[in-house]
């Protein structure tokens, strides 16, 4: 018997109609979105002290392999050692402070090239250059250990590097809680980012888009093309310390709405959201087939739907193809499930593929201005994945990727949401019961920046 997978108490978690807003925040201020005074606070409180994505294990495949990494006005080294393990490094010399690393590379060790102090991939301080002309490296600048690099937390989990900050930070598995179990099972770090990989400024609040992407309240305003394929209705959600999860049936779930060859034909229409299914649709047209008469009409038993045929056919090519999805559940392998990792790792993901958006406050400090990553992940056998792997297009400032229909959309949306935002006289948001997420995620922000406790 097939035991129990995490993914099961999201399928038999609460819909709308079942939950209990009292505890909710319903009413969010707007100053969180341009203010300069809650932006530095923002900046003390949370983001130099929460766990944050920094990039990709696989970025530094090699020991030696370095990559700088920049919060606000902070710079950190990520390296990996000689023992395999990646860490991360405030990048300032201990001798005067200067950064001795910009952008990436692969070093035997680090030198400042200021005074030629160097550094070992461990962090350890190796050797200074005329130490002293009399005496010992000891009596010149002290004990070695004092005076290696300054070390921060950082660890990986589904092949992503996540950085702190704050020294004194939990374990990531303490910050994660319940959500690594329910994301384990999709093998996330067998994913290579394939198609759309790109990074581009926008004249918005960060939040702006972790907002947008937390509901589907605005299908119906801003991609009405996209409305026959949603059902908000059946959409599930829970709650897990920082971090939310929901999920809604995509396609032809709304079983009493469609006929066999509906099912089919809105099925077959996937790909355009989902890559990944297009490899799957030959044997899900097989397993279709077996269930058309002599005359070509469609008839499925009782028991039998176009979405359960689309997970058998997921199941069997991707197992086929050496995807381990024993701990996925049959929703996991069709329907959205929409996970946001607090602060800022948004990603709708399903068996072997997923798209990830990470918005982050501009390097320039305008709390109306952010940095958003849009990346296609796909899960594709060892020998196919560096040959389709799409590398991260970085969009120099004044310059625009060209997006899908229903991604542009929200680039535009966004930026217009926040011209409104910077509208001193508006001090509230008035959140609908659809838009629950947002209001936990602002409840969540607050006992971070405001230091005020969930109710």
């Amino acid at each position: 018997m097939q035991a129990s997978r995490p993914g099961e108490s999201i399928e038999n978690a609460p819909l709308i109609s079942e939950i209990d807003f009292a505890p909710f925040q319903m009413r969010v201020s707007t100053d969180r979105y341009s203010s300069e005074e809650y932006h530095l606070k923002e900046r003390e409180r949370l983001w130099m002290r929460v766990w944050q994505v920094a990039g990709r294990a696989d970025e530094l495949p090699n020991a030696g392999d370095w990559k700088e990494h920049r919060i606000f006005d902070q710079s950190f080294v990520l390296v990996r050692g000689k023992d395999d393990v990646i860490r991360g490094f405030v990048n300032a010399c201990r001798h005067r402070g200067n950064a001795f690393c910009e952008g990436k590379g692969r070093s035997a060790r680090f030198t400042c090239p200021y005074h030629n102090w160097s550094y070992g991939l461990d962090g350890k301080l190796l050797a200074v250059a005329k130490p002293d002309f009399d005496g010992t490296l000891e009596e010149f600048v002290g004990s070695k250990d004092e005076l290696s690099l300054i070390q921060v937390p950082v660890e990986c989990f589904g092949g992503f590097i996540f950085i702190n900050p704050d020294q004194n930070a939990a374990p990531l598995a303490d910050f994660m809680g319940e959500i690594a179990e329910l994301l384990a099972p999709y093998r996330f770090e067998e994913m290579v980012p394939v198609a759309l990989n790109v990074q581009e400024s926008l004249d918005c609040n960060w939040k702006v888009i972790m907002d947008a992407f937390q509901e589907g309240y605005h299908v119906q305003g801003i991609h009405p093309e996209l409305v026959k394929a949603m059902d908000e209705s059946k959409e599930r959600y829970r709650f897990f310390g920082d971090h939310s999860v929901a999920t809604a049936p995509f396609g032809a779930a709304n079983l009493e709405d469609y006929g066999p060859e509906k099912q089919v034909e809105a099925i077959r229409y996937l790909p355009a959201t989902f890559p990944g299914v297009a490899a799957v649709l030959p044997r899900f047209e097989e397993l279709v087939d077996a269930y058309r008469g002599a005359d070509g009409t469609l008839d499925f038993p009782e028991d039998i739907t176009g979405r359960a045929l689309l997970q058998q056919a997921t199941r069997d090519v991707l197992s086929g193809k050496g995807l381990d999805v024993s701990g996925l559940t049959d929703s996991q392998l069709s329907d959205n499930q929409f996970y946001l990792l607090f602060p800022n790792f948004f990603t709708t993901i399903r068996a072997g593929e997923a798209t990830v958006i990470i918005a982050v406050p501009h390097p320039d400090g305008d709390p109306n201005r952010c940095l958003w990553q849009v990346t296609n992940y796909l899960w594709l056998p060892p020998e196919e994945r560096e040959a389709k792997r799409e590398p991260l297009l970085e969009i120099a400032e004044g310059d625009h990727f060209d997006y899908f229909l229903a991604l542009e959309q929200d680039y535009e949306q966004m930026q217009r949401q926040q011209r409104g935002l910077r509208n001193s006289t508006l001090k509230q948001l008035a959140l609908t019961k659809q838009e629950v997420r947002l209001a936990y995620f602002h409840s969540v922000l607050d006992s971070w920046v405001e230091s005020t406790p969930l109710r």
